[in-house]
């Protein structure tokens, strides 16, 4: 709110301190500027034709009347000068001398009208889209707004232009020297079908690790030290997804409350590796930091893919803060409503990038192949991917997005993932992006879920999941690990919350436990929350078996979540994004817990089982069919009764699921031309609550079964291997899983 005298003075008809209509910038000295080039876009450090060493800026800005460069000293003293070249709307200049580490923004003129969508406003330091590294943090005082944010009248403030100075409050970009041409780092090119998943928190996963200097926790550098690398290879993962590194920015709402924005999906950089993650430093150090992250995790075999929000920035809707892009050219980066003051908002967060505009494509574009070929990634997750595939407001899989991508050389050959929704109309688009994308797949997350909590009418949905949801992908030429499954993700309960709440305990985001979703799809297994029940820890521990062992059996990419293999909690937060604390950071001395460290060692079991074994990794989905004249078929359901799974049966309610799968049948050959062969296995889920007897399949499935692995133990190492003959009974524990191999 603004000061009682600035109210009166506006009560009186006199004019707000903060607005003024037509202020005019400082005069400032400014520094000599050559022409330069109008690409690439930012600002690059090079050799100019003369011999001089200095740096090319160029800034899209399409609406803008005039550019300034401002350029600040170590004691942040600015200088300025007008970028005079312009071509196809990008301003543009060459300055000698400026060398990598300067700290460097822009103010950008124009006609401040937002009944029209334009924003501009010179009184703003703005961030360059395309900045490699960001010095400073983002605080978000009143003099960062546009607007005047304490008008008295709210529902026009954001029409009120803010001339007072923004650059004491804001980070600046940093010109970096790209010098690195990777030539030592070896890509593991990991093939889908064979890849394991592992989402972690850079911070979270590392900043309270034991066996990483605790200078190093919480950064680049600790995800990059063996420690953290030995557990990741002990466990088996191929890659690891880490949520947003983009520099982000944390929200008003947040900082009012003593929080910050935790998990990152508000970014306003997208070509900077988050500052606040690096340990060497934030004035450029923060690039190298990050490639030798991604390369020391090359060397051990794991790829790096990153989770990326180019659907919105944290520049928030009208009411929300000028940091770049609004104030550059609002009306060229966000879509915006008929009133063109208001903002389209499929996202939730206050904007949405306008993709279509070829500028914001390029941006995007040109970021992501940035992050593969300077920084050494090998894909992305794309948050709310639906609102990137609109065209102009609805859905559309020929979107120039989406066209763009599938013809880039760069970007078709690495991993894509998108998470195939948003909250606009019609935004729901699970199986539906073409070919060249995996998508994660929350189908499969509602019905293990369900299944393993007695929630499910029957078992149709649940088999679909299992054998890699061919109803959803078994089109143009997509294949089972188009679906990337998963039981929980950053956004939600952990797994061991999962099975200790059935409600949200998100009171510690100071929100009223008003935020997160209510539909859990969770039991707590007889008590909320932690209990001292031997009983009740004993069963939630054998549900974490049961919902890991399926996970990794399933057909499809398994994506686990940090922290889940050793039994993690947030307390029953299922909305931790803006817990930067115990609540959102791994505890590694679970690890010492002797219950916790076996559904490690059963992970990292099922995860080499899964590597060893190809028919669990299957490149074809199954047809269903006999391939032999014995009858035996690449996959079979069967009933505990030991029979076939009929039409009827599937219908059914039902408890318990065989699902046989051969390893006589596999699509495809191996690198030297032969068929694939493997061994065949029999999994049986049984949810129900007393144990069942199951008939073992005979004739042609089986002569003998051998079980390998029985979740009713909490060790695997002491479970006894136990032999039977095909055709014979056996008894199902309740609520666990067999898997038995095919013998002989």
């Amino acid at each position: 709110m603004s000061s009682a005298a600035e109210q009166e003075a506006v009560a009186e008809g006199g004019e707000h301190p903060a607005a003024v209509v037509n202020g005019a910038p400082r005069k400032m000295p400014g520094v000599p500027v050559r022409p330069g080039a109008p690409t690439p876009l930012g600002a690059r450090f090079r050799t100019g034709p003369d011999g001089v060493a200095g740096t090319n800026f160029a800034l899209w800005a399409g609406g803008a009347e005039a550019v300034e460069l401002c350029l600040f000293d170590e004691r942040g003293k600015e200088t300025r000068t007008r970028l005079t070249e312009l071509t196809h709307e990008i301003w543009h200049g060459f300055v000698p001398g400026v060398m990598p580490g300067q700290r460097y923004g822009y103010r950008v003129h124009g006609r401040w009208d937002p009944w029209t969508g334009g924003r501009w406003n010179p009184a703003k330091l703005l961030l360059d889209p395309y900045a490699r590294a960001v010095d400073g943090d983002f605080s978000l005082p009143p003099e960062v707004y546009g607007h005047v944010r304490d008008w008295p009248q709210q529902q026009v403030a954001d029409t009120v232009r803010d001339d007072r100075d923004s650059a004491p409050y804001v980070p600046k970009g940093v010109v970096v020297h790209d010098d690195d041409d990777w030539a030592d780092d070896r890509r593991p090119k990991t093939p889908w079908a064979d890849s394991v998943i592992y989402e972690l928190h850079v911070r979270g996963f590392t900043r309270l690790h034991p066996g990483i200097p605790e200078e190093l926790r919480g950064t680049y550098a600790g995800l990059a030290h063996p420690a953290a690398i030995e557990h990741l290879v002990g466990l088996g993962v191929t890659a690891v997804e880490l949520l947003p590194v983009h520099q982000f920015a944390h929200e008003d709402h947040l900082l009012r409350r003593g929080l910050k924005n935790y998990w990152g999906y508000n970014s306003i950089g997208y070509f900077a590796p988050h500052a606040a993650y690096a340990a060497s430093g934030t004035t450029g150090q923060q690039v190298g930091e990050f490639k030798r992250m991604v390369r020391a995790l090359h060397a051990a075999g794991i790829e790096v893919i990153l989770d990326v929000v180019y659907n919105h920035t944290a520049e928030a809707n009208e009411y929300g803060p000028t940091l770049s892009m609004k104030g550059i050219d609002n009306r060229g980066y966000y879509r915006l409503q008929s009133d063109a003051r208001r903002y389209a908002d499929y996202t939730g967060c206050g904007n949405t990038l306008h993709v279509v505009q070829p500028h914001v494509l390029r941006l995007i574009t040109d970021s992501l192949r940035y992050w593969v070929t300077e920084m050494g990634v090998d894909g992305f997750r794309f948050d709310l991917a639906a609102a990137l595939a609109r065209s102009m407001h609805d859905v559309d899989m020929l979107s120039p997005f989406l066209a763009v991508i599938a013809q880039d050389p760069v970007l078709r050959r690495v991993k894509l993932i998108a998470e195939p929704w948003d909250v606009g109309s019609g935004g729901y688009q699970v199986g539906a992006f073409p070919p060249l994308w995996t998508e994660w797949n929350d189908r499969y997350r509602g019905a293990v879920r369900d299944f393993w909590r007695g929630a499910l009418p029957d078992v149709r949905d649940l088999g679909y999941r299992l054998s890699g949801s061919s109803d959803l992908y078994a089109w143009g030429g997509r294949r089972p690990y188009a679906s990337v499954n998963f039981i929980t993700a950053h956004d939600g309960f952990t797994l061991r919350d999962l099975v200790s709440y059935e409600r949200k305990h998100n009171e510690a985001n100071g929100e009223g436990n008003r935020d997160g979703t209510d539909d859990n799809r969770a039991w707590n297994c007889g008590a909320e929350g932690e209990t001292p029940d031997e009983r009740v820890k004993g069963l939630r521990r054998r549900q974490l078996r049961n919902l890991l062992t399926t996970l990794l059996l399933s057909t499809g990419v398994p994506m686990l979540v940090a922290g889940d293999e050793m039994g993690r909690t947030q307390r029953g937060n299922n909305n931790a994004y803006c817990q930067d604390n115990e609540i959102g950071w791994l505890d590694w001395e679970l690890l010492q817990e002797p219950g916790w460290k076996a559904l490690y060692d059963l992970t990292s079991r099922l995860i080499a089982l899964r590597h060893r074994h190809p028919v669990l990794r299957r490149r074809a989905f199954f047809s269903g069919r006999a391939h032999s004249a014995d009858g035996l078929r690449d996959l079979a359901w069967f009933t505990a009764r030991g029979t076939e799974m009929t039409e009827r049966d599937w219908y059914a309610p039902a408890a318990t699921l065989g699902m046989y799968l051969s390893g006589r049948d596999i699509p495809g050959r191996d690198e030297h031309g032969a068929p694939i062969l493997d061994d065949s296995f029999l999994a049986i889920l049984h949810a129900g609550d007393r144990p069942a007897t199951f008939t073992l399949p005979g004739t042609p499935w089986a002569d003998h079964y051998e079980t390998i692995v029985d979740t009713s133990h909490e060790s695997q190492a002491t479970a006894p291997t136990t032999e039977h003959r095909a055709g014979t009974t056996i008894t199902v524990p309740a609520r666990a899983v067999l898997l038995l191999r095919v013998a002989g």
